[in-house]
């Protein structure tokens, strides 16, 4: 098969299109013909060498793909209620950025009906991330207030949708102008350029002085004061990324004095029950919301596999508003 491999540590040109044998699944495990390739931000650090491969796992890039199921028990698919040729989309560990691709089946769900296979491509690591964050770490409730930094990102454009469809009150925080007029078409209801804006003092405007229930974080290092500082008596703040550092400095007095819960989770190491629990989850809870249409896939754009190196060159340059996705079609 071809496939996409990372042949040293360092800039987008590192990619390369090559040629490895088909993976096998084991027990418990399907193959997909992979259609289409989810790009995310950890694909980008695992070619700086900062996000090492979990034991056992592929060392090529990618957590999320689409396709069809073109190997597998049968028995364990008919337990899940998929058949051979069924088309499904699937978080995995390792292994996306290629022609075919071994997943979990407790990690695979049916493509929604009416979407595409890019489409379904961006779905897994993003809905997975913020549900297992915002629903079970943050316990986010509807008429609570959330404010998403980076609401531009796969990550932003999906926690926006998920928690307005949920009834919570979204802020969001951008890198221009035009990726915050973006976020409130997409049903936010405040963005903040954090470039020409202060945004915990836009917060706190926002909310008369009180704070939001929950921030969802993917920057820490020096934010993460300021967070503290923007949440309301018993808030909580959620880290899913360090691109702002690892080291933070907070007021613990106000986290006693305010009942405030600092957290954080990383998904790709997590077992397979844990990331099976959570596809249930979405798909009772946002697959019907994804098939009515009350939420949609915000792709940013596509590219060949050959090309990309070009797709991690957008990733890196923080102009995307929403999914990069990779096609295997002319591969």
């Amino acid at each position: 098969m071809k496939a996409v491999e990372i042949t040293a540590v360092g800039a987008p040109d590192v990619l390369r299109l090559c040629e490895r044998p088909m993976p096998v699944p084991g027990v418990g495990e399907l193959l997909i013909r992979v259609q289409a390739s989810g790009v995310n931000r950890p694909d980008v650090l695992q070619r700086l060498g900062r996000y090492p491969v979990p034991p056992g796992v592929s060392d090529l890039p990618g957590l999320e793909v689409a396709g069809v199921i073109a190997q597998g028990d049968e028995a364990e698919l008919a337990l899940a209620g998929l058949r051979l040729g069924d088309r499904v989309c699937a978080l995995v560990a390792g292994g996306g950025y290629a022609q075919y691709c071994v997943a979990p089946v407790a990690q695979c769900l049916p493509v929604p009906a009416g979407l595409s296979d890019v489409e379904a491509a961006s779905l897994p690591e993003t809905f997975f991330t913020v549900w297992s964050n915002l629903m079970d770490r943050a316990h986010l409730q509807a008429g609570e207030t959330l404010l998403v930094q980076g609401g531009a990102s796969g990550i932003g454009v999906t926690a926006i949708q998920l928690a307005k469809a949920m009834g919570v009150r979204v802020f969001v925080t951008a890198g221009s102008d035009e990726k915050c007029a973006a976020c409130l078409a997409l049903g936010a209801d405040a963005a903040i350029n954090y470039k020409t804006q202060d945004f915990q003092a836009e917060v706190l405007r926002l909310t008369d002085g009180q704070g939001v229930d929950v921030i969802l974080d993917m920057v820490a290092g020096s934010y993460v004061a300021r967070e503290v500082q923007s949440l309301k008596d018993d808030g909580r703040l959620v880290i899913i990324a360090v691109q702002g550092g690892v080291q933070s400095e907070i007021n613990a007095g106000l986290v006693l004095r305010r009942r405030l819960t600092v957290t954080g989770s990383t998904l790709r190491p997590r077992p397979v029950a844990f990331k099976a629990a959570i596809a249930q989850a979405c798909f009772k809870t946002v697959w019907p919301l994804l098939e009515s249409g009350r939420i949609k896939p915000v792709i940013h754009g596509t590219f060949a596999a050959v090309d990309a190196a070009r797709a991690h060159a957008l990733m890196e340059s923080s102009q995307h508003v929403g999914k990069i996705v990779l096609t295997w079609g002319n591969a």
